[in-house]
């Protein structure tokens, strides 16, 4: 590439959902744009793999009725007949027993809890459906608000626990906010018998983005694989490019879409000289994350009937087991029964840093106990998925952590799933966000644009 080359209007760093639905709406606004993605295929974390002849994704994936943002994609690019409904079970593992919490009649039935205080679990949704506003939540921590809501014990047994599971010592810091999101979420998505019905695109998330990155291409969007960015160049003039695998890409503005510590590094070097650059380092920093293990199994029968099984147990090693095929059909995979194992945890971890067959072997006891008819005969393959940025940690008080999407570097925005709050991260909100992005940055590049014209 030569050094004189004319600058493209926006680079994406990053070809996940949020870096392929800004280029969509800066391509259809007619704005030059080109992506940068450091693996060899599009998708993030909704990456995929083959199973039975079918692609399924690396972590698991759904949708509710509400993720309006997702469902506007697959009618603009017309595939919208891909995403089907299915009615799912959701239940509890507690005490080395199964308890199944898909309907209000089975939360009367949870025998680990009082009569009192099941009723208590059971008006927690809607006790949680009277804030309408997040703010008024957001200087309180989950467990003091959970505990307001549903007192001492329900938080013990199921809550905590939970809490426990996913974020670690984390937990006691996670924010109120961000358990609201997900009792919001949760309850919109229930029947009104108390079922739930989540969404799942025929043929995975890949036969959204093979439609996706098939009109990027009719756009005109670049999308450059296996290019993993370097620098983000930003002089006191503000940004004029980025380095990736070696070559310097000249561009007008940047979005980075990389968990901030990421970002934090890209703007670390002699490049990143501007003013702006060692207090917005610093703020990218201050959020916390952690990494997820997905194991997958490819078994030749399923586990149980539920899609859903929240872990209550400390002693097992998962804080959820998603059997797939459960919601989504096992035919579609070849008869396999697909069952993902998921645990959020710091990279330091030993589960983190064990061999894909030391995963395996490690969680073989673990499902016997939870399911005392399992056998190590029941797998006909397994696959272990890491992610090193995974679950950012929402605390109380993140809207004065939370990193901007318009920074103090001119030209230079941020967007990542470190900021959909007060939702939690999702495709949906990669969507939303990517496209929120992109319609700032177009408003920019018409200023632009005018200050150039007035001042020819």
């Amino acid at each position: 590439m030569s050094a004189a080359e004319e600058p493209i209007d926006v680079l994406v760093v990053g070809a996940g959902f949020t870096g392929l639905a800004a280029a969509l709406e800066l391509a259809s606004k007619g704005i030059s744009c080109r992506v940068l993605e450091r693996e060899s295929e599009v998708g993030g974390l909704a990456g995929s793999f083959d199973v039975g002849g079918r692609r399924l994704e690396r972590f698991y994936h759904h949708w509710f009725a509400s993720d309006d943002d997702m469902l506007e994609l697959c009618a603009e690019l017309g595939v919208s007949d891909l995403m089907e409904p299915h009615l799912t079970r959701t239940g509890m593992y507690y005490a080395n027993s199964v308890y199944r919490l898909s309907k209000p009649i089975d939360v009367l039935r949870f025998a680990p809890l009082s009569l009192l205080d099941r009723l208590r679990l059971g008006l927690m949704a809607l006790r949680a459906g009277r804030v309408r506003n997040w703010r008024e939540l957001e200087s309180r921590t989950a467990e003091d608000w959970l505990v307001s809501l549903g007192g001492r014990k329900v938080y013990e047994v199921v809550w905590r626990p939970l809490l426990e599971g996913k974020f670690g010592s984390y937990a006691p810091q996670v924010g109120a906010t961000w358990m609201w999101t997900k009792l919001h979420l949760r309850g919109g998505s229930r029947t009104k018998s108390g079922s739930e019905t989540l969404y799942y695109l025929r043929g995975g998330s890949e036969a959204l983005l093979t439609a996706l990155r098939k009109r990027l291409a009719e756009l005109g969007v670049d999308i450059v694989t296996e290019a993993p960015a370097e620098t983000v160049h930003a002089g006191h003039d503000g940004v004029s490019g980025v380095t990736a695998a070696g070559r310097f890409h000249p561009a007008r503005q940047v979005l980075v879409t990389t968990a901030p510590a990421l970002a934090a590094g890209l703007l670390s070097g002699p490049e990143a000289g501007h003013p702006a650059v060692p207090a917005l380092n610093r703020q990218l920093r201050q959020v916390p994350y952690l990494a997820n293990v997905c194991l997958v199994l490819e078994n030749n029968r399923r586990l149980s009937e539920t899609y859903w099984l929240n872990v209550n147990d400390p002693t097992f090693p998962y804080v959820g087991v998603i059997e797939h095929t459960n919601m989504d059909d096992p035919s579609r995979y070849g008869g396999r029964h697909v069952v993902y194992l998921s645990k959020y945890l710091p990279t330091d971890a030993e589960l983190y840093r064990m061999t894909d067959e030391q995963v395996f072997e490690y969680s073989l006891p673990h499902l016997r106990r939870m399911f005392p008819g399992f056998d190590r005969s029941w797998v006909d393959g397994y696959h272990v998925w890491r992610a090193e940025y995974a679950q950012p940690v929402i605390t109380p008080g993140y809207t004065k952590t939370m990193p901007p999407l318009r920074t103090q570097v001119p030209g230079l925005y941020l967007a990542s799933m470190a900021q959909v709050f007060p939702e939690d991260r999702g495709t949906n909100y990669a969507v939303r966000d990517g496209r929120s992005a992109a319609r700032l940055i177009a408003d920019r590049l018409r200023h632009l644009s005018a200050d150039e014209v007035d001042h020819g």
